[in-house]
């Protein structure tokens, strides 16, 4: 049986995921990228410029679409628009910095750290939400490219719930997956399973990634 290979990849740096402390930015944050994420995804594009790519997706963000144009452009594709890809929705931690959040959420903060499948963001979504709107849109990708390649530009939490479930994790534990900016992991979808081959490949970063 025909496999595919999907190349999950996280979008570039934008201002916000350079700041220090870090500010998130879910979907109701919609940054350009930063110059150095545009290093980042020039990076990427180049890195996967040998690979074969029948089809390019990604989420409706604008830091994801960039990110994807410029992979896509080696390849001669156009990137397809998946609305359920698309980042967590941090509700009232939007554009906050984790120390305002520790200020003003302290117990909510606690608690979201402990399990970010059961405690989501107030007034947004947990782990489970993104896990169950993203991985049917992944896996539906997946079966229209049966024998194929396909690369995928998503977010943060998303490749991190995503490859918790395909790994098996509790989703509570999927914050414990790294994901770099414009890093990517390796899936490969042959029913009845599917296999995570690598994650968080970042050597085409050498010099991009700013320290944690």
């Amino acid at each position: 049986m025909s496999s595919t290979t999907m190349i999950l990849a996280r979008h570039g740096a934008t201002a916000a995921n350079l700041s220090r402390p870090y500010i998130l930015q879910g979907q109701g944050v919609d940054l350009p990228l930063d110059p150095l994420g545009i290093e980042q995804a020039e990076a990427l594009a180049r890195h996967l410029s040998g690979e074969a790519i029948h089809a390019v997706y990604c989420s409706p963000l604008v830091r994801a679409r960039d990110t994807a144009e410029r992979a896509s452009r080696a390849h001669g594709l156009t990137p397809i628009v998946v609305a359920e890809i698309t980042e967590a929705n941090a509700g009232h931690w939007e554009g906050k910095s984790w120390d305002d959040i520790c200020e003003h959420w302290p117990e909510e903060r606690r608690r979201h750290d402990e399990d970010p499948a059961a405690n989501g963001y107030p007034n947004g979504e947990t782990f489970l939400d993104v896990r169950d709107r993203a991985v049917p849109a992944m896996e539906k990708i997946a079966a229209k490219h049966r024998g194929q390649t396909v690369l995928v530009v998503a977010h943060n939490v998303v490749n991190r719930a995503a490859l918790a479930h395909w790994l098996n994790l509790p989703i509570k534990y999927s914050r414990r997956l790294p994901q770099n900016n414009a890093a990517f992991n390796v899936v490969v979808f042959e029913e009845p399973k599917t296999r995570v081959h690598t994650i968080n490949v970042n050597k085409h970063l050498a010099g991009l990634l700013p320290p944690d």
